[in-house]
Formats: structure tokens, C-alpha cells, sequence
């Protein structure tokens, strides 16, 4: 008798939409085929499949333990937030290859139907960073008497979704800061920053507008900048590590403010670029949802009203009318969602920051110019 060969083993989901990547929330239902092609007839024992859902974080540190003596400290951590398992041909039996209980399948293609659902409680987005990930996966298993198992892994995406028409998203954000600038034994005028921008949540496809007042008091020239930045926090046996990093424009992964060992947040930094000295900065939070701001909740109509702007120095002129942000599958990509998120440049250049779908620009400032004369 000549035994079949496996040509093929696939797994596709029963996507929700029209996306070509499977994308879903706490609480639906996951589903899809598996397809299994052979040349001939084969037997075996099961087809199984199984289904998990974790975040995990790993990062090393090296320790110094006396003179001459170092030694490298790990520090991992684990939070499962599924494990489903299910037998679609055969019995759960794999521990003897003997040829009771074996199902025979026959020559050419067979789909076998799986579905299970996600558990109803917060899921952490799927991420992936440098000292830990958020995945969810399903593994088909093809098991034969005296043959080593057919294995396939496919990931699928989880949204826990972020509401930004919420009171606490919604509430306006400001700061203020000061410095004053030293100059050997003398002291110049103080420069000052105020900055506001209308809310704290945003989605990617929106633009972030910065309503700024800088006084400079001193005789230097300085120029205001902004910049988005993306901590990541991981934490493990009761140690915390943080990466801080500027974010690629246009599409950023969502905050992620549910997971107990893996958190992901944003913040919007104006600044002041000081020629010769340090800085002067301001952060203000930001959270990147995903469902974005309903138009009647929009306080961004009567922008077009405000007074006096000065925007020259941007070269950009105001959107004559404000719609309403595209949803967050219309803007990241399945490329993108596939790879989560990459860090890039700043927003120096506000003219080419508009080129993306997520961007800041400072809305309106009031600039005082330095005297005419040096500092002494």
C-alpha cells in the first residue's frame, strides 16, 4: 500500500469586513476553515486546532555582583487572556501510534469549519515592541501514527477599542512653562510658553491643532516646534522598562491602557528651540483611539473664527472646512497593522508633517520678537 503525502495545509479566517486581515474585539466570534490537501489516502490520528491569546515582555540587565564578577538579570512576565483548544477530525489520544481509532482521508482538498469566541473581557490591542508583544493566533495541527506532526500558525489582529467621544478624551489639555536664560554673570528677559490643544484623544486621519503663546523677553531668536512622542512601558517582577520614541506619520498603533505589564501612551511635546541653550518644554497627554470624534460632538467649527493668526512662518493656511476623521481601519493599513508601529522623525517641518494623516500644527501663537540690541 503506498501511503499519501500532505501538499498543502492553510488556514483563512471568515473575515468580518471587507479588509483582506482578519480584525476583532472582545467578545466576537472568531471563525474560519481549514484546508487540507493530499496526494492519496492517509490516516490520522486528529486535526486539531489551537487558539491563544497573550502578552508577553523580556529584556535582560546586566548586573555587577563584586570586583571582576557580572551576571545578566532576566526579567519576564505573562498575562493570558485565552486558550482554546478543539479536535476537528479524530480523538485527543497522541500518545501511542497504534492503528485503532484512525480516521482515513481521502485524496484531494477538505476544508474542516472552526469557530470559537473571544473572551467578553478588555483585550490588549495586538502590539509588537522591543521588550514585549500582545498576539493572538491560531495553530492547526495535522497528527499521523510515526510521523512527526504538520504544524501551521496564523495571527489575527484584536482591537480593544478606544471611544474618544468620551467626557475625560473630550476635556481640553494646557500647560505653561518658564525659563530664564544666564549669560556668564548676567540674566536676560524670562521666555515663556503656554500651549493648549482642544482635547486629549485623537485618531489617526485627524490633525492636532496647537493653540500657542510664546513671550521671548530675552535677546535670543527661537523658533516653536512640537513633536509626538510614544512611550513604551513593560513591566515584570515588580521593575519597569521604558522606551520613549518619535512615531512615524501617518499610522500609529492605538494607546493601550488595559494590559497589566505592557502599556503604550502618547504625549504631544511644544516646545521652543533655543539657540545656544537648553530648550524650554511642555508635554501635554495625548490618547490615540479608535473610533473617532462624532461630527455633532466637534468643537473644532468655530476654529475658523478665531482671531488674529500669524502663520507665515509655516506657510500653511487653514482647512476652509473641518470633516469628520476617517475610521481607524480606513487609515492603518493591514501592512501596518501587521507590523504595529515604527519610530521616525519629529515635526520639525510642519509642511511636510501635513503630508500625513496624523499631524500638529500650532494653530495660533503670538510671537514677541527679540530687541534690536545684544545681550551683554
Amino acid at each position: 500500500m503506498v501511503l499519501g503525502k500532505v501538499k498543502s495545509l492553510t488556514i483563512s479566517f471568515d473575515c468580518l469586513s471587507n479588509s483582506t486581515i482578519p480584525v476583532y474585539s472582545s467578545g466576537d466570534t472568531v471563525s474560519g476553515r481549514i484546508s487540507l490537501e493530499v496526494t492519496g489516502e492517509i490516516r490520522v490520528k486528529a486535526l486539531k486546532i489551537h487558539a491563544r491569546g497573550h502578552a508577553k515582555v523580556r529584556w535582560s540587565e546586566s548586573r555587577n555582583a563584586g570586583s571582576n564578577t557580572a551576571y545578566t538579570q532576566n526579567y519576564t512576565e505573562e498575562v493570558e487572556y485565552f486558550n482554546h483548544k478543539d479536535i476537528l477530525v479524530g480523538h485527543a489520544r497522541d500518545d501511542d501510534n497504534s492503528e485503532e481509532g484512525l480516521h482515513t482521508i481521502h485524496s484531494g482538498r477538505h476544508e474542516y469549519a472552526f469557530s470559537f469566541e473571544l473572551p467578553q473581557i478588555p483585550l490588549a490591542t495586538s502590539f509588537e515592541g522591543r521588550h514585549g508583544s500582545v498576539r493572538y493566533w491560531v495553530k492547526a495541527e495535522l497528527h499521523r501514527p510515526w510521523l512527526l506532526p504538520v504544524k501551521l500558525k496564523k495571527e489575527f489582529t484584536v482591537f480593544e477599542h478606544i471611544d474618544i467621544n468620551t467626557p475625560s478624551l473630550l476635556s481640553p489639555q494646557a500647560g505653561t512653562k518658564e525659563k530664564t536664560l544666564c549669560c556668564w554673570l548676567c540674566t536676560s528677559g524670562p521666555i515663556s510658553l503656554s500651549a493648549k490643544i482642544e482635547r486629549k484623544g485623537y485618531t489617526p486621519g485627524e490633525s492636532i491643532q496647537i493653540f500657542a503663546e510664546i513671550e521671548n523677553c530675552s535677546s535670543r531668536m527661537v523658533v516653536p516646534k512640537a513633536t509626538i512622542y510614544q512611550t513604551q512601558a513593560f513591566y515584570a517582577k515588580g521593575k519597569i522598562k521604558e522606551v520613549r520614541q518619535l512615531l512615524k506619520i501617518p499610522p500609529v498603533s492605538p494607546s493601550i491602557l488595559d494590559c497589566s505589564i505592557i502599556r503604550v501612551e502618547y504625549s504631544l511635546m511644544v516646545y521652543v528651540d533655543i539657540p545656544g541653550a537648553v530648550d524650554l518644554f511642555l508635554n501635554l497627554p495625548l490618547v490615540i483611539g479608535t473610533i473617532p470624534l462624532h461630527p455633532f460632538g466637534s468643537r473644532t467649527s468655530s476654529v475658523s473664527s478665531q482671531g488674529s493668526m500669524n502663520m507665515n512662518w509655516l506657510g500653511l493656511t487653514l482647512p476652509e472646512r473641518l470633516e469628520a476623521p476617517p475610521s481607524y481601519a480606513e487609515v492603518v493599513t493591514e501592512e501596518n497593522r501587521q507590523s504595529g508601529l515604527a519610530p521616525v522623525a519629529a515635526f520639525d517641518d510642519f509642511q511636510r508633517a501635513l503630508q500625513g494623516s496624523l499631524f500638529a500644527y500650532i494653530q495660533e501663537f503670538r510671537f514677541l520678537p527679540p530687541p534690536l540690541y545684544s545681550e551683554v
